[in-house]
């Protein structure tokens, strides 16, 4: 009797496995879903960044790629230039306001523009900065860290917030 109901629970928990489970909902199947469901998520993260902007009063600037800006201080002077090297004081922040990573005080971090390892939006929006200029910028996941983060301080599909200065811009770190 034992063996028989041990077999009926096992038939019943197997035939179950193919069910979808109520209220979970199905992971796009071909390419077409894929580009609606990557459409969606950044409509979504677009949203959050107009409610963190609304939330702080700041008046942000598109580039046209998703990357917004707000100038603090605007300084004359060249603006930044692929393969310069950009030395910056940054605080790095998610939207909820979590300090990522930081620069420490008084001691800049350099990057050459469109070829070190930092965010694409970050060489995107240096272009658009010169010394002594100082700006909120906020980049997208998908012009930052993507679908899985930096597998550290900053979470999958994550828009960052840089507070930056720039302090010099030269032809040599």
């Amino acid at each position: 009797m034992k063996g028989i109901l041990l077999l009926l629970c096992m038939l019943i928990i197997g035939c179950d496995r193919d069910r979808r489970h109520p209220g979970k909902k199905a992971q796009p199947t071909n390419a077409q879903e894929l580009v609606q469901a990557n459409k969606e998520a950044v409509k979504l993260e677009q949203h959050d960044i107009r409610l963190y902007a609304e939330r702080l009063g700041l008046a942000l600037t598109p580039t046209g790629t998703g990357v917004h800006i707000q100038m603090i201080r605007d300084k004359e002077g060249p603006t930044a230039m692929p393969d310069q090297w950009a030395k910056v004081n940054y605080r790095l922040e998610l939207l909820n306001g979590d300090t990522a990573y930081s620069t420490e005080p008084g001691r800049p971090e350099s990057f050459m523009v469109e070829m070190d390892q930092v965010e694409s939006g970050l060489h995107e929006a240096i272009q658009l900065l010169s010394a002594g200029d100082s700006a909120i910028i906020i980049i997208p996941s998908y012009r930052a860290h993507g679908l899985i983060g930096d597998q550290d301080r900053i979470p999958m599909r994550s828009s960052i917030v840089y507070r930056i200065g720039v302090v010099g811009i030269s032809d040599r770190p």
